[in-house]
């Protein structure tokens, strides 16, 4: 079962930390999420695979956007 990332705010997609395919543990930071000038970490809150990455540096994303998965 997947697990899907989303923006808990709106914001720019600053860095990104991971690739798909990579493995992650659960709480790792997978992107950087620039909101109100503080950069956020988005951490996956399950282990698995990067299975896809749905936005680019500079992206602008609103709240609940999917920013990736989690296999």
């Amino acid at each position: 079962m997947s697990k899907e990332i989303v923006a808990p705010m709106p914001g720019a997609i600053v860095k990104l930390d991971v690739k798909k395919g990579q493995a992650v543990a659960e709480g790792e930071t997978l992107l950087f999420l620039e909101a109100m000038k503080m950069e956020n970490p988005i951490v996956t809150p399950v282990a698995g695979t990067v299975s896809d990455i749905l936005v680019n540096v500079g992206d602008q994303v609103a709240t609940h956007q999917l920013l990736a998965m989690i296999e």
